[in-house]
């Protein structure tokens, strides 16, 4: 499978893509290797959002929310983990999709050593988990996610997707919004709704 195309990421607004987006494959090519996961979980994150780093305006550390739709957004938080964002909608309008979870695929072995686990179920079940089992940190972000090292394609499983809704994890202000969604009964996800 090849990268999308650059024009993927404008054709839906960012709560469309963060549905589009599950199913997908995540990939990263790096020294060590390469390793990718099925993309199962995603949050949306909105201009007017009080939970998303843009709705306060332009910053440093949120500039490349700002992008163009396709570029990646990555974060430091809480002193110790990267979290990897899809940049959405408009540029300069400043919204991204959050990839919360993954169903590790290729690289397995060097996701566990990077992360020190022997859990496959443990790799990528969180946005943290994400960044280091795949190598990703701030250098990569701002970088074009339809192009090498990092990218996300197509995963031509031929299966429908049973994807849920609920609210976001993990947020103070905005929590009620039904902006995450995940792949149902996938056992990567990163935690159960409720309501399932």
């Amino acid at each position: 499978m090849a990268p999308v195309e650059r024009s993927f990421f404008s054709r839906y607004d960012t709560v469309q893509l963060a549905q589009k987006l599950i199913g997908m494959r995540l990939v990263n090519v790096t020294d060590g290797g390469i390793t990718s996961g099925r993309i199962v979980e995603t949050e949306a994150y909105l201009k007017d959002d009080p939970a998303c780093h843009a709705s306060r305006g332009k910053t440093l550390r949120n500039s490349s929310m700002f992008l163009e739709a396709g570029r990646a957004y990555v974060y430091f938080i809480y002193g110790m983990y990267y979290c990897f964002n899809v940049v959405s909608g408009e540029e300069g309008i400043g919204e991204a999709v959050l990839v919360r979870a993954l169903e590790p695929e290729m690289g397995i072995p060097l996701m566990k050593s990077r992360r020190g686990t022997e859990d496959e179920s443990n790799l990528t079940n969180g946005p943290g988990k994400i960044c280091m089992a795949l190598g990703i940190d701030r250098s990569l972000d701002k970088h074009a996610l339809w192009e090498e090292p990092l990218y996300i394609e197509e995963c031509d499983n031929g299966v429908k997707l049973d994807i849920a809704c609920s609210p976001r994890i993990g947020v103070r202000d905005g929590k009620e919004a039904k902006l995450r969604f995940y792949l149902k009964s996938n056992g990567h996800v990163s935690r159960r709704s409720v309501n399932e």
